[in-house]
């Protein structure tokens, strides 16, 4: 089995945002398994299982709010007794244009808060993480109000096609390998 997890904000206010992009590629894949999130009262996350092919995931939607989400993925990891080879980490990422993916099997939090609380809470970088562009912000604009605000209409239709193509390469990476869904998805 498998741990992916979807980082985002959660609440009404944070739907639709550019940090919120990993909680939809968790959705999307919820939805292709006939799934719906729960509440879980023993982590602070939503919760679901699905089965993709020949292998089952447990996915997951942190409650904490973005820079804390390394307390509800080691905690689900730890006491599910996942390894850190079975942990896929889908985030948003404004280094890459609207709608590219980038697959690694580990590296640096990238300035991404998110990640950085995850390293943090596992001690290591050694997982995997799926990157889904949102685009850089433009200007003068800040970075915090950039990855809080929504898509123009052209953004979020490459962003909705990257979100398919996500939970597409989740599938790959869980049924053929890391390798093909990098080879098949990274651009």
């Amino acid at each position: 089995m498998w741990l992916v997890a979807g980082l985002g904000n959660p609440g009404q206010r944070y739907q639709g945002t550019r940090h919120n992009v990993g909680f939809e590629v968790v959705d999307r894949l919820a939805e292709r398994g006939h799934q719906d999130f729960r509440r879980s009262w023993r982590f602070p996350a939503d919760l679901t299982e699905i089965r993709l092919e020949n292998q089952r995931a447990l996915l997951c939607r942190p409650r904490t709010y973005m820079n804390r989400s390394g307390q509800a993925i080691g905690a689900v990891l730890r006491k599910k007794g996942f390894t850190l080879a079975e942990l896929i980490v889908i985030v948003d990422d404004t280094e890459l244009d609207c709608g590219r993916l980038r697959i690694r099997r580990r590296g640096s939090a990238g300035g991404h808060n998110g990640l950085k609380s995850i390293i943090a809470a596992l001690g290591t970088d050694d997982f995997i993480r799926l990157r889904v562009g949102v685009g850089g912000k433009p200007g003068e604009r800040d970075m915090v109000d950039h990855v809080l605000s929504g898509f123009d209409p052209a953004s979020r239709q490459a962003v909705d096609g990257a979100i398919e193509r996500a939970a597409d390469a989740v599938g790959v990476i869980l049924n053929v390998g890391l390798d093909q869904a990098m080879n098949d998805y990274n651009g």
